[in-house]
């Protein structure tokens, strides 16, 4: 179950691509680097953040604590910046935001070679399985905290949600894109890793990933003609999408697999 707490002052934007993160605090004492669900990008970068974020701290995977927070719009009043303010405003209710890790710094893809080959396979297979196009060279998504690595946001995954079209047929693709996955080159054994990967994906687990996505997060974004509708239309849809994906054969461990080759 994802911890709520209620933000109580707005630190500071964090002017990184296009959503405008901030670091806010809150009801616990703790900094967060909160994600706007009234940003430009929409609710279903939230979605993605929670479902693939809280599935990956599952598998034992180094995410940093995932809360959802409760915004009050009138924090953003005294906000010089009139984006700002409309950005707090428009995100009134529940949002999501990642425990702050201060003094992290990005990972720099020079450093590439010196990430443990078992963690990396680990992370590939991951990013293969949610489809994940955001962990390049260009745009690592990764944290360097105490010397551990921190893999953040995957707003970016799960693309499939954004028009649900085609959405069985495209759950057993092969993900050509991972092919670009920053620690690509210092992946150990892949397919060592993909069995017990693989059964860590249960039922149970992903219907109460789901579950936790809060309704009004469901529902802002309307569908085409037979494809899901309702928010538990949607909720069975990812259910549904993210459980055949780990159904054997995987063929994203197999183009994982075939482009790791090429690339030693």
């Amino acid at each position: 179950m994802l911890r709520t707490v209620m933000a109580t002052r707005y630190v500071t934007p964090l002017r990184e691509g296009g959503s405008l993160p901030a670091i806010v605090e809150a009801n616990d004492d703790g900094l967060y680097v909160l994600k706007f669900r009234g940003a430009g990008q929409g609710p279903k970068v939230l979605v993605a953040e929670l479902i693939c974020g809280e599935l990956g701290r599952a598998l034992g995977l180094p995410v940093p604590e995932l809360v959802l927070v409760e915004l009050d719009p009138a924090l953003g009043r005294n906000e010089p910046d009139e984006e700002i303010q409309a950005l707090v405003e428009a995100s009134a209710g529940l949002n999501l935001a990642l425990d702050y890790l201060p003094g992290a710094l990005a990972f720099d893809p020079l450093h590439v070679p010196r990430v443990d080959a078992d963690l990396a396979a680990r992370v590939v297979w991951f990013d293969a399985l949610i489809t994940n196009v955001d962990r390049t060279p260009r745009n690592t998504n990764l944290l360097l905290w105490h010397r551990q690595l921190y893999l953040i946001d995957h707003g970016a995954a799960l693309y499939v949600h954004h028009t649900w079209a085609n959405w069985r047929e495209r759950a057993v693709t092969r993900f050509p894109a991972i092919r670009d996955h920053v620690l690509l080159p210092a992946a150990g054994d892949i397919r060592a890793v993909d069995a017990e990967l693989a059964a860590r994906v249960t039922p149970d687990l992903v219907e109460g990933l789901v579950a936790a996505v809060p309704e009004a997060w469901l529902s802002d974004t309307p569908m085409g003609e037979g494809l899901p509708a309702s928010a538990a239309e949607q909720r069975a849809a990812y259910v549904e999408y993210l459980l055949t994906r780990v159904q054997a054969p995987r063929l994203f461990v197999e183009e994982a697999v075939d482009a790791r080759a090429q690339r030693i």
